[in-house]
C-alpha cells in the first residue's frame, strides 16, 4: 500500500513539474523576426498613447525589426503626442512614420511624431505641416496676466529678433500674441528643431510649420528634406527602408537588406485600449458626468433606492478618471454640477423657473468651457450640449406645468387632507390598528374588525388618528 502511495506521488509531481514547465514556456513569448503594423487614426488622446505604447513593446520583445506605424491624423492632445514621440524616441527598435493611404494628413501633433520617427515617409496625395499649437491658453490678441494692453516688450523682441535675423542674412517673421502665447510657440519651435537636427531634417522648414502654420504635399516634402520616403504602399516603405542607417537612441543602427523578405504582423488595439478609447472620448466622459451627478443627486433625494446612487457612483468614478487625462477646465466643471443642482432643486423647491432657467445656463456654460482646448475631435459637441439643454428645459416645463397645475387645485383642510386614501393594514395589537399609507405609518381606528394585510379606506381624520373601513372587496 505504502509503495502505491508513493508511486502516486512520484507521478503527481513528475505531472505538476511538467505543467510549471509548460506554463512557463507558454508564458514567454516567441521570439520571430517580423516587422510590425500599428495605426493611428483620428485625433491623438491618452488611449491612442497607452495603444502605441503596448503595441510597441509587445513587438519589439516578440522580435520585430522594424515597426511601421500607418497614420492618419488632424493632431491632438500636447501630453499624449509628447508621451509618444519620448517612446519613439526611446524605442530599441527603428519606427517608421507612413502618412497613408492617400488623402491622409500629419498635421499638427502628427507632424511632430513624423520629426522624430527614425524614417519618416508620406504617400503620394498625403500632407504635413500647420503645427501650430493650438491649446494656447487664451484668445489671441488677449493681454497675458501681468501684461497690460499695449505692453511694447512684445514689439521690442519683435525688434530684437529682426535685428538679430537681418545681421544672418536672413528675413524674419515677428512673433505675435501674448506673452504666454509667444513662450508656447517658441518651446514648441525648440521642441521640432531637436526632432529634426537628430535624424538630420529640416529644421528651418519645421519652424516654419510651428510659427506659420505652413504645410507640404509628400512629393514637396521629399524635396525639402522633410521626410525620407515617398512609397506608394506598405511594402514599397518596406524596401525603400532595407539597407538605411538610422539613430536609436543607443547610436546608429543598419536596417538588414532582407526587410522585404521578412512577415508583416498587424498589431491592434485589445479590449483595455478599446475601453479606455471609449471613456476618454469627450462626449462620453460629458455624459457620464451628467448620469453620474444625476445619479447621487436623486440617491440623495431617495435615501435607499440605491440603483440610482450604485449607477451614478461607477459612471461617476469613470468619469473623473477621463476626465484626469483630458485638458479640462475645472470653472467649467464646477458649473456643471451648480447647473444640474439647481435644476433639481426646481423640483423641491418651486421657484416659478427662476432655479430651472439659471440651472440650464450655468450647465450649458459650463459645457462649452469644460475641454480646454481647440484640438478637432477633443471637444465636446455643440449638438450634445443643445440636446442636453433641451432635455433639461422639458423637464423643467414640465415640472413649472406640474406646479401650476397643482396650485390650481382647491385645497382641502389639514384634518381632511387624507380623507378618501387607501391604506394597508401593517399591524394589530391589544386593539391598536397601525395602517401603511403614503410611505408612513398611521394609528387608526374602525368599527370593524380587522386583519393584518387588509386594504382599508380613510373615512375621518382627527389629528394623528385616522378613521378607516375596509375596502369593498371587487
Amino acid at each position: 500500500m505504502s509503495k502505491w502511495i508513493s508511486k502516486l506521488s512520484l507521478s503527481v509531481a513528475v505531472l505538476l513539474l511538467v505543467a510549471f514547465i509548460a506554463a512557463g514556456a507558454g508564458g514567454q513569448q516567441q521570439v520571430r523576426p517580423h516587422i510590425a503594423l500599428l495605426s493611428i487614426e483620428g485625433p491623438i488622446g491618452p488611449a491612442t498613447t497607452d495603444y502605441l505604447v503596448r503595441a510597441t513593446e509587445e513587438a519589439a520583445e516578440a522580435g520585430a525589426q522594424l515597426i511601421v506605424i500607418q497614420m492618419d491624423t488632424p493632431g491632438g492632445l500636447d501630453a499624449a503626442s509628447r508621451d509618444i514621440i519620448q517612446h519613439i524616441l526611446a524605442s530599441p527598435v527603428p519606427v517608421a512614420t507612413y502618412v497613408h493611404p492617400a488623402g491622409a494628413r500629419a498635421a499638427s501633433a502628427g507632424t511632430y511624431i513624423l520629426y522624430a520617427s527614425q524614417i519618416a515617409a508620406m504617400t503620394p496625395a498625403t500632407t504635413l505641416g500647420a503645427a501650430t499649437p493650438v491649446q494656447m491658453g487664451g484668445m489671441p490678441g488677449q493681454p497675458a496676466p501681468g501684461e497690460q494692453p499695449g505692453d511694447q516688450s512684445a514689439g521690442k523682441e519683435d525688434k530684437e529678433r529682426e535685428e538679430g535675423a537681418a545681421s544672418n542674412g536672413k528675413k524674419a517673421v515677428p512673433d505675435s500674441g501674448t506673452a504666454m502665447q509667444r513662450k508656447i510657440v517658441n518651446d514648441s519651435v525648440a521642441f521640432i528643431r531637436g526632432l529634426a537636427k537628430r535624424h538630420g531634417r529640416n529644421a528651418d522648414w519645421a519652424e516654419k510649420a510651428v510659427r506659420d502654420a505652413a504645410t507640404l504635399t509628400a512629393s514637396e516634402a521629399l524635396e525639402e528634406n522633410v521626410i525620407d520616403i515617398v512609397a506608394n504602399n506598405t511594402q514599397d516603405l518596406i524596401k525603400q527602408s532595407a539597407g538605411r542607417e538610422v539613430i536609436l537612441d543607443e547610436g546608429s543602427l543598419t536596417l538588414s537588406s532582407d526587410l522585404a523578405d521578412l512577415p508583416l504582423e498587424s498589431y491592434r488595439p485589445d479590449w483595455r485600449n478599446e475601453l479606455l478609447a471609449l471613456i476618454t472620448n469627450p462626449q462620453i466622459a460629458y455624459i457620464l458626468l451628467l448620469i453620474g451627478i444625476y445619479g447621487l443627486i436623486f440617491e440623495g433625494y431617495n435615501p435607499g433606492a440605491l440603483v440610482p446612487g450604485i449607477i451614478g457612483i461607477i459612471c461617476l468614478l469613470l468619469a473623473f478618471y477621463a476626465l484626469q487625462v483630458l485638458p479640462i477646465n475645472y470653472a467649467g466643471l464646477a458649473l456643471i454640477v451648480v447647473g444640474v443642482a439647481l435644476i433639481v432643486a426646481e423640483v423641491f423647491v418651486p421657484s416659478f423657473g427662476a432655479l430651472g432657467i439659471g440651472g440650464i445656463i450655468a450647465l450649458v456654460i459650463g459645457s462649452v468651457m469644460l475641454i480646454d482646448t481647440d484640438v478637432p475631435g477633443m471637444q465636446v459637441s455643440r449638438g450634445l450640449i443643445g440636446a442636453i439643454a433641451g432635455v433639461s428645459g422639458l423637464a423643467m416645463l414640465g415640472i413649472l406645468l406640474a406646479v401650476g397645475k397643482s396650485l390650481r387645485k382647491p385645497r382641502p383642510a389639514m384634518d381632511q387632507a387624507l380623507v378618501g386614501s387607501a391604506a394597508v393594514v401593517s399591524n394589530i395589537e391589544d386593539g391598536d390598528v397601525l395602517v401603511h399609507l403614503n410611505g408612513e405609518i398611521w394609528r387608526a381606528s374602525c368599527a370593524q374588525p380587522l386583519r393584518q394585510g387588509q386594504r382599508v379606506r380613510v373615512v375621518a381624520q382627527k389629528g394623528l388618528l385616522l378613521q378607516v373601513e375596509p375596502e369593498e372587496s371587487g
